[in-house]
């Protein structure tokens, strides 16, 4: 089976080699300097300020949009919430569960987020916004840039989930002004799931992380901050996916980051232009290099995702609820080609051919 989705993805075979490997013992020196070589790494990629560090947790991203939301927000704050799919949803659930104050950007399927929907917050005391920068369940990729300019204005936090568009798409930290960077193993790092991280600016380091009451004793930031001086993560990590990490971040920073986001945005146009072609139909708003979204107005989305997944070994991406027979999303994360996505493509119009 021949993984098409956006997590867990197709994997590289060194990456699969290292995941047989033993595993060694993590409370040393040796595996010190890779958590140190590993946080060293991320920050670079993701183009943070100077004094900005990384939490590794054990966890999946829901996990790290959770412990984000804990450690930096109370009852006193009122955040904003981009909620235009699923997991934009997500975070309004994390939210109402935590006691935390918040108003929602609520997107209809197809609804492009603008400028105009952030008016009517301008100078009305917002202290966060949360978004989701690559909304999964559609496809959709917000403006960071503009969302970032929305936050100076206000003097508010800006908490990113980048979980599938990391590596993806073009993200810097300084540019867009952000605060918290949460992502994910399974996406364009191409790793098992089990990791997910937050990447925490130096103003929300100073001004929020161990000033929040403490909710949380396992995702408690201050004590993964604490001991991370020492290169150590407070609990048993999951350490094979340590390994492979470290393996994986060597790999993207050999070949530059520029050329890592290129190869996504390749296989996505390439997949988009022979879908266009084939007469298939794509949303409007702009979407992720990490996922490409197909419209089927009549239905027929579910019936294609089980025929490419029965008889050509092909998993797609299906969607839930409402959009489940009209919405069928296409990933272009992991170790994939773009002659990948012209067979895919092939096999697609024979089905719909039927």
């Amino acid at each position: 089976m021949k993984l098409f989705t956006v997590g867990p993805v197709e994997m590289s075979e060194e990456i699969l080699r290292q995941g047989g490997e033993p595993l060694p013992y993590f409370r040393t020196a040796e595996f010190s300097q890779i958590m140190f070589e590993i946080q060293e790494r991320f920050l670079k990629l993701a183009d943070s300020e100077e004094g900005s560090k990384l939490i590794l947790l054990t966890a999946s991203g829901t996990g790290a949009m959770e412990a984000a939301a804990v450690n930096i927000l109370t009852p006193e704050d009122k955040c904003l919430i981009i909620d235009g799919g699923g997991f934009g949803h997500r975070f309004t659930e994390i939210c109402s569960l935590h006691g935390i104050p918040f108003e929602s950007i609520k997107l209809s399927f197809g609804e492009t987020l603008t400028e105009e929907h952030l008016t009517p917050y301008e100078g009305r005391g917002i202290t966060a916004l949360l978004v989701n920068i690559d909304e999964t369940s559609t496809a959709q990729l917000y403006d960071s840039r503009m969302l970032g300019e929305f936050c100076r204005r206000n003097g508010c936090l800006y908490i990113v989930d980048a979980i599938s568009s990391f590596l993806a798409d073009e993200f810097s930290m300084k540019e867009a002004g952000v605060d918290a960077a949460i992502t994910a193993s399974q996406k364009a790092l191409a790793l098992p799931p089990g990791l997910s991280f937050v990447i925490l600016s130096p103003k929300v380091i100073r001004e929020r992380i161990g000033k929040v009451p403490k909710r949380s004793f396992y995702f408690d930031f201050e004590s993964y901050l604490l001991n991370m001086e020492r290169g150590q993560p407070p609990f048993t990590p999951a350490v094979g996916i340590i390994l492979q990490l470290q393996l994986r971040l060597r790999e993207i920073c050999e070949k530059g980051i520029r050329n890592e986001i290129h190869e996504h945005k390749e296989r996505a146009e390439v997949f988009r232009r022979l879908c266009i072609e084939a007469g298939l139909k794509l949303p409007s708003y702009p979407m992720s290099n990490a996922v490409t979204a197909l419209v089927f107005e009549d239905g027929g989305a579910e019936k294609l995702f089980q025929k490419m997944k029965d008889t050509y070994g092909k998993m797609l991406t299906p969607c839930g609820g409402e959009l489940k027979d009209t919405l069928l999303r296409v990933g272009h994360l992991g170790n994939l080609t773009t002659e990948d996505y012209r067979e895919l493509v092939e096999e697609i119009k024979e089905v719909l051919a039927e």
